[in-house]
C-alpha cells in the first residue's frame, strides 16, 4: 500500500523538538515506544481526526478517554463559546461551579461534597494530602502499574508513560517521600492484607483505579475492590477511588455504580470536564470539611472551576444524564466489545499470541499469552510486536494509543461500520506481521 504523506507532521515535530522537551507536552505522545513519529492533529469530528497533512484517521484514543461523544459533538462548541463570551476567568466563584458540583454529587452517591481542580494529577495529589491530613498518618498504598498522575507521592511503580518507557519511578522524586508509598500487586487482596497487618496504623489511604487503565485495561477480580474497602475501614484508612478514566465512561456513577462501591474519596477527570482541563475530588462530608478554608488541609488554584471547562463539563454530563436511560451505556459497551473481541478473534484465527481485556467502552489487546490481571502479567507483552501493529494500523488510517500499556476507547460517534472497517484493517495488519 502507498504510505501516507506526513511531511507537515514531520516538519512540525522537528520544530517542536527545538522548543519543547522531546517535542511534546506529554511523553507518550512522542511515540517513541512504537518507533514512529507523532502525527500533529489539525482537527476532529465525530470518530475521525485529521492530521496536519490532511490524512483522516479513525480515532480509538478519544483524547485518552474523555470524548465519550466523539470530537466536536453537537452543542459543545456553543457551550464553551457562550462561556468565553462572558469571560474566560475570574478567580472568583460562579453559579456554574455550583451547578456542576450539584450535578457531580447527584451522579455519584459517594460524593457528599466535591471540589473542582484542573487536572487528574492535581485531584489525585489533593486527595492524598487530604487523606493524610484527615487521618494524621503519612503512608499511602497504591498498586503496581496504576497511574494516578505525576505528583511525587504517586510516582512510584506507576503505569502509563512510565510503563511505556520502562522507568519504575522518576528522577526528582525524593527517596524519603517514595518510602511513604507502599506498592501492592493489583488484584491481590492477600498481599494488601499483609501490608495492613504489618503497617496498618501508619496507612492514611489506599488509592486504586477500580478498573486499571494505565497498564492497559485490567478489570478487578471479583471481591477485590470490596476487600480494599473492608481493609481500609477495619484499619481506619481511607479508600480513594481514582475514576479519572472510568468516571462517566462506564456509567453515570462510573465504576462505583458498576461494582457497588462507596469509597471515602473519589477522583474524577476527563469526561467530568467534557474534554477540557477540569478534574474534581470529593467524598465524605466529614473528610472534605478538613479542606481550607474550613480545615487545616490547604488546597487552592486560581483556575479551579474555570468557566470554559465548567461549561464543557455541564454540557457533557447533562447530555449523558439525559441519554443514559435510553441505552447510551449499553450501546457504548456493545461497541466496545465488538471492537475488543473482534480483535481477539482475529488474533486467534491468525495464530498471533494475544489476550484481550474489555470493560464497557474501554479495552486493550495485549500481545501476550493471557490472561492479564496485574502489572506482572501485562509486562510480559511483546511491546515490539505491538509497535509493528501500531504502525501498520496507522498506515491504514486507524489511530491507536502509541503504547501497549494503554486503553482504546470507543465513542457514541463510532458506528458498527467504523468498527468493521477497523477490524478489516486489523486483519490486514496482523497478516503483515
Amino acid at each position: 500500500m502507498t504510505a501516507p504523506v506526513t511531511s507537515r507532521s514531520q516538519a512540525l515535530f522537528r520544530k517542536a523538538e527545538s522548543l519543547i522537551p522531546g517535542g511534546v507536552n506529554s511523553p507518550v505522545r512522542a511515540c517513541r515506544a512504537v518507533g514512529g513519529l507523532p502525527r500533529f492533529i489539525a482537527g476532529g469530528k465525530g470518530a475521525q481526526i485529521t492530521d496536519a497533512d490532511g490524512n483522516e484517521l479513525l480515532d480509538f484514543v478519544c483524547s485518552w478517554g474523555p470524548l465519550v461523544f466523539g470530537h466536536a459533538p453537537e452543542g459543545m462548541a456553543e457551550a464553551v463559546a457562550g462561556a468565553a463570551a462572558r469571560g474566560t476567568s475570574f478567580g472568583a466563584p460562579t453559579e456554574a461551579e455550583v451547578e456542576l458540583a450539584e450535578l457531580l454529587t447527584s451522579c455519584f452517591p459517594s460524593l457528599e461534597m466535591v471540589r473542582l481542580v484542573n487536572s487528574g494529577t492535581e485531584a489525585g495529589m489533593s486527595a492524598v494530602r487530604l487523606a493524610r491530613g484527615f487521618t494524621g498518618r503519612d503512608v499511602i498504598v497504591k498498586f503496581a502499574g496504576c497511574y494516578h498522575g505525576h505528583a511525587d507521592s504517586l510516582l512510584v511503580a506507576a503505569g502509563s508513560g512510565l510503563a511505556t518507557f520502562g522507568v519504575p519511578s522518576s528522577q526528582g522524586v525524593p527517596e524519603a517521600l517514595a518510602r511513604l508509598t507502599l506498592v501492592a500487586p493489583y488484584n491481590d487482596a492477600e498481599s494488601l492484607g499483609k501490608i495492613f497487618s504489618a503497617r496498618g496504623a501508619e496507612i492514611a489511604a489506599v488509592i486504586a483505579e477500580p478498573v486499571a487503565g494505565n497498564m492497559g485495561v485490567v478489570p478487578p477480580d471479583p471481591g477485590f475492590l470490596q476487600a480494599i474497602a473492608s481493609l481500609c475501614d477495619r484499619h481506619g484508612a481511607l479508600f480513594i477511588c481514582d475514576e479519572v478514566i472510568t468516571g462517566f465512561r462506564l456509567g453515570l456513577s462510573g465504576a462505583q455504580g458498576l461494582y457497588g462501591l462507596k469509597p471515602d474519596l473519589t477522583v474524577l477527570g476527563k469526561i467530568a470536564g467534557g474534554g477540557l482541563p477540569l478534574a474534581a475530588f470529593g467524598g465524605r462530608k466529614d473528610v472534605m470539611e478538613r479542606l481550607s478554608p474550613l480545615g487545616g488541609v490547604y488546597q487552592a488554584g486560581t483556575l479551579s472551576g474555570n468557566p470554559l471547562a465548567v461549561a464543557a463539563g455541564l454540557h457533557a454530563i447533562s447530555r449523558l444524564k439525559a441519554e443514559a436511560p435510553r441505552g447510551l451505556y449499553e450501546g457504548l459497551a456493545a461497541r466496545g466489545e465488538r471492537w475488543a473481541f473482534g480483535l481477539a478473534g482475529l488474533a486467534a484465527r491468525k495464530g498471533v499470541q494475544a489476550s484481550v481485556n474489555s470493560v464497557g467502552s474501554m479495552g486493550t489487546l495485549f500481545f501476550t499469552r493471557g490472561p492479564v490481571r496485574d502489572w506482572e502479567t501485562a509486562s510480559l507483552s511483546d511491546v515490539k510486536l505491538y509497535a509493528r501493529f501500531w504502525n501498520l494500523m496507522l498506515e491504514r488510517g486507524i489511530y491507536l494509543a502509541p503504547s501497549q500499556f494503554e486503553a482504546s476507547f470507543v465513542s457514541t460517534a463510532h458506528t458498527d461500520e467504523d468498527i468493521d472497517f477497523a477490524l478489516a484493517m486489523a486483519a490486514e495488519s496482523l497478516d503483515a506481521l
